[in-house]
């Protein structure tokens, strides 16, 4: 029998995020469209794993309920995004501090709640003690037997200084992205010290909620990426996917026509029209997605740039004695160990864990040190003000190349139409964020629909090649 002219419209390379969006508004488009996937499971390094009934995420970006993609990605309609507390609560000198609540409470459908507790918290008084420190612990400040004295307004200054940076946030919530992009472009860190804010304000609060929002410690990504973060923590809620960022990839999944994914499928070469298997041999296709991450997409596509990285490590802790944080997003602004930002997530999303048990889950930025684990219990210890010695460490995740760097010049919009029938897409196209992952994929997919004729009757998608023996 002779051979069909091609087996679908469009083969997409990588079952991440990227190309499971655009394989859903291709197939939407009457595009027969089959995915292929070198590992056994889809979703990349958006990466559940099950412990004992935990649920941990292998990188644990944060989400915002204010990124647009998750309303507009077909597929997501019933992706629950679970808030944290309004705004993030900060670590001073021993203290906690409630700061930077939301002007709105716009996002994702699935956040519950979000414009009540944003009121709420306008009432709130912004300074908070933190819990009991540990027996025997050293006081922070002040005289013996008495508690330490609040720092005034600390750490982001005077009443003044919040009302500054209070109005600055809402100003940015509403400024169009247009706007944003067309802003002079410096690394992060340099263009906050322009800015006119107090540096008190800056170092205290913006540094380390960038540091969270970007992966980037030393806030060298472009200062254009980090207005867009900004602007979408001050327009929304940050939140987590109810039971792990797996969900995501997997609603995708269901989404898709049955068939169109096939996993342990690994892709050795790439042309405008077919793709080589080490499995299925040769699939002939109209065009070809790659949807891989920066590096494995090189590999398919020479001359492809492969951007810098930033790594991260992710520790999760359990105990039956949880700190009394609730779903706040807890960050270091004193910068006192490796720990970036942490958080009980069990009381965000209590999916993530089994009864009576609490799930801590601590992200440590760059290269972590030798003993990542007592580092980051020592750390915690103060940053919860709570004995962590007797916590149960259930896994530490070291993700080398979690995250591709965007620093200045970063351009956005990098493209997704390498030649006609040809295409590339992830986070490495657009921002590094799960918004950009999306919007990458929603951009390739539009290219393919334009090139290939939208409207036009589309092939009916045969199955693959038997899989050639071992």
């Amino acid at each position: 029998m002779l051979e069909p002219a091609y087996q679908a419209d469009v083969v997409v390379v990588g079952a991440g995020i990227a190309g499971l969006a655009a394989a859903h508004r291709l197939t939407s488009a009457g595009v027969t469209t089959t995915v292929l996937e070198a590992a056994h499971g889809v979703g990349g390094r958006t990466a559940t794993e099950k412990v004992d009934g935990f649920r941990l995420d292998r990188i644990g970006q944060l989400l915002s309920t204010a990124y647009p993609e998750l309303r507009r990605t077909p597929g997501l309609d019933g992706l629950a995004l679970l808030p944290f507390a309004p705004g993030v609560l900060l670590h001073s000198e021993g203290r906690h501090h409630r700061a930077g609540a939301p002007a709105g409470a716009r996002g994702a459908r699935g956040a519950r709640g979000a414009l009540h507790a944003v009121r709420a918290l306008a009432s709130a008084p912004r300074t908070v003690p933190a819990p009991r420190r540990p027996v025997g612990a050293p006081r922070a400040s002040g005289s013996p037997g008495t508690a330490p004295r609040p720092r005034v307004g600390a750490p982001l200054g005077t009443a003044v200084d919040q009302a500054r940076l209070g109005a600055a946030l809402t100003r940015l919530a509403s400024t169009p992205v247009e706007r944003l992009l067309a802003r002079p472009e410096l690394p992060a860190a340099q263009a906050l010290a322009v800015r006119g804010l107090p540096a008190r304000t800056i170092d205290g609060f913006l540094r380390p909620l960038l540091a969270a929002l970007l992966c980037d410690p030393d806030l060298t990504t472009s200062s254009r990426c980090a207005d867009l973060a900004l602007r979408a923590f001050a327009g929304g809620r940050l939140g987590l996917p109810e039971g792990g960022a797996e969900a995501l990839p997997e609603l995708l999944t269901r989404a898709l026509p049955p068939g169109t994914v096939h996993t342990g499928v690994r892709v050795t070469s790439v042309a405008t029209n077919a793709v080589a298997t080490a499995e299925h041999g040769v699939i002939r296709c109209r065009a070809v997605l790659v949807a891989t991450d920066a590096r494995a997409a090189a590999e398919l596509l020479p001359g492809l740039r492969v951007p810098d990285f930033h790594p991260v490590t992710v520790v999760h802790h359990t105990t039956d004695e949880p700190p009394t944080t609730g779903a706040s997003l807890l960050l270091d602004a004193d910068r006192g160990g490796p720990v970036a930002h942490t958080a009980v997530v069990s009381h965000v999303d209590p999916s993530r864990a089994p009864a009576g048990r609490a799930l801590i889950s601590s992200t440590v930025l760059g290269t972590p040190p030798s003993d990542v684990d007592t580092a980051v219990r020592m750390h915690l210890s103060r940053l919860y003000s709570t004995p962590t010695n007797r916590w149960e460490t259930l896994a530490v995740h070291h993700t080398p190349e979690a995250v591709p760097a965007m620093r200045a010049p970063h351009d956005l919009r990098r493209p997704v139409r390498l030649l006609a029938g040809l295409y590339v897409c992830g986070d490495h196209r657009d921002t590094s964020t799960v918004q950009g992952a999306l919007h990458s994929g929603h951009r390739a997919s539009a290219a393919i629909l334009t090139d290939l004729g939208a409207g036009r009757p589309m092939h009916s998608a045969d199955p693959l090649p038997t899989a050639r023996a071992a």
